[in-house]
């Protein structure tokens, strides 16, 4: 039995802008076909195990052509696949969609067509400018700067055009010259607001603005390449006032992330909200410690031999648990004995299952941790931790004298290196972010020793900070507070900083 194709609007960039049903579609695909202008952000909501086929198609550069994506797709669904068409912005606005539709009603092939935030519009919105407005507009026309080649002149009737209150022409980069004098040669006013937009809702974003008589030279001079998006008309004079995007704080920072997949969420999030652009490279991965004898198991069946569980990170009280669900048991079965955490993101990661900690220290390292346990009374305390954390928790509760067993839960190793790391290196981040001693050392695997000077680092606390400058790296930020929260507020403060100069 044939599958289904479904043609989806990726939406305009930003990955925030899918719909709803489009998210959907592509968390049960089979088989993804994705566009050039289709954020790659959204290829992480399809299965692991789907088929991902780049399809894309730039000015004359073409992966596939139209009459291949067309085969493709028929062939990928009469082989029983779901298949999502990942179109940029939406699928029938200078799409193409209506052609690969049509091929496949041809072909008897069941399709939907899941519409997409148009760039004709979202660029525009993230660039200040309105499209209608009762002061300027109530007329608003799109046209393509891309015509069929074979065509004998213009299909535009450019008297007509010159008359409307809003005028948006995509993919006109190349004939933007063209554009401008068509209009003029109509009697358009020379002194008509005009803006470029390249890149739009993405944090590359940049645009040129400028009267019609000077748009393409302006353009010009500020290297305004594709994919780009020409607004023509009085609304464009509110970019002033309504330019909202590109006055967020972290504008043109280019971070990059190095905590696990699975941890990079908030911060990725938080950053991008306030302007960044985010590079997610997980630079660690998390494997649970190989348990000789059923370690994890064996402390947790005598859980109720120890007064205190020391838990140092999130990761840890994710194994844990997963360790007691294992042996049937829940957070019932550590009634009596107080629960200790490094920190707040630990802290959280333990409400998760129902449970508040006992102590919490004022500073999120082990020194901290200490100072909190002096005002316990010394117990036999287990202690579960990663292969690779400091000896300065286990000897400090020791000598304050309480009896430690340790639980090795996790240990972390490196991600091997991608083609993509060589981009890194030739055009380094802004800055990097480094949440652990672990992920700087990460971070040196993937940097040699004579570029480390050029990655400049966020650091989330004092030891991070030691061990990222032990190995080279220069640290020009550090959280007051050592929480993602904490990091991100450092970022903010050292953003001006960041921006104007390399460090």
């Amino acid at each position: 039995m044939a599958g289904t194709v479904y043609l989806v609007g990726a939406g305009p960039g930003d990955p925030g802008l899918l719909t709803l049903r489009g998210a959907e579609l592509l968390s049960r695909a089979q088989v993804v076909v994705y566009d050039y202008l289709a954020s790659p952000e959204l290829l992480k909501l399809a299965p692991d195990d789907a088929e991902i086929i780049y399809a894309g198609k730039s000015g004359k550069n073409h992966t596939l052509s139209q009459d291949g994506i067309n085969t493709l797709l028929i062939e990928k669904a009469k082989a029983g696949n779901s298949v999502v068409r990942l179109k940029g912005g939406d699928p029938y606005i200078f799409g193409r969609g209506g052609e690969e539709a049509q091929e496949l009603y041809k072909a008897g092939i069941s399709f939907e067509v899941v519409p997409g935030v148009s760039s004709t519009a979202a660029a525009a919105a993230y660039a200040g400018v309105p499209l209608t407005h009762r002061d300027y507009s109530s007329q608003v026309v799109f046209i393509t700067g891309h015509e069929r080649e074979e065509r004998e002149g213009s299909v535009h009737d450019w008297k007509a055009l010159k008359a409307i209150g809003t005028l948006v022409a995509v993919m006109g980069v190349k004939e933007l010259p063209s554009i401008a004098a068509n209009l003029l040669k109509a009697g358009k006013d020379p002194n008509t607001p005009c803006v470029m937009i390249e890149r739009g809702t993405t944090p590359r974003q940049r645009v040129a603005a400028a009267p019609l008589e000077k748009i393409a030279e302006t353009a010009e001079s500020a290297r305004i390449s594709a994919p780009s998006l020409l607004v023509v008309g009085g609304v464009a004079r509110l970019r002033d006032e309504l330019n909202w995007f590109e006055r967020r704080p972290l504008t043109g920072l280019r971070i990059l992330l190095t905590r696990t997949s699975e941890q990079a969420g908030t911060l990725s999030r938080s950053l991008r909200e306030l302007g960044a652009e985010v590079i997610e490279r997980p630079i660690i991965k998390i494997e649970p410690a190989a348990q000789g004898g059923g370690a994890l198991s064996d402390h947790i069946r005598r859980i109720k031999d120890y007064d205190y569980l020391v838990l140092t990170s999130p990761n840890g009280v994710k194994i844990f648990f997963a360790g007691l669900k294992e042996e049937k048991l829940d957070a019932r079965a550590l009634s009596g004995v107080r629960i200790a955490v490094m920190g707040p993101g630990t802290g959280e990661a333990l409400a998760s299952y129902g449970l508040i900690p006992d102590i919490l220290p004022e500073r999120f390292v082990s020194e901290g941790l200490l100072e909190a346990f002096k005002k316990e009374k010394p117990g036999k305390a287990l202690l579960a931790r990663a292969a690779e954390a400091r000896e300065v928790l286990p000897r400090g509760l020791t000598d304050m004298g309480f009896s430690v067993e340790i639980l090795t839960l996790y240990r972390t190793s490196p991600v091997p290196k991608t083609e993509a790391d060589e981009d890194l290196l030739i055009d380094p981040p802004h800055l990097s972010t480094i949440t652990s001693a672990s992920t700087a050392r990460g971070l040196s695997g993937l940097v040699p020793e004579g570029l480390r000077v050029k990655f400049p680092c966020a650091s989330i606390g004092p030891v991070t900070t030691a061990e990222a400058r032990r190995l080279g790296f220069p640290v020009a930020l550090e959280a007051e507070v050592s929480t993602v929260s904490g990091l991100v507020e450092a970022i903010l403060k050292g953003a001006e900083r960041i921006r104007s100069r390399r460090i």
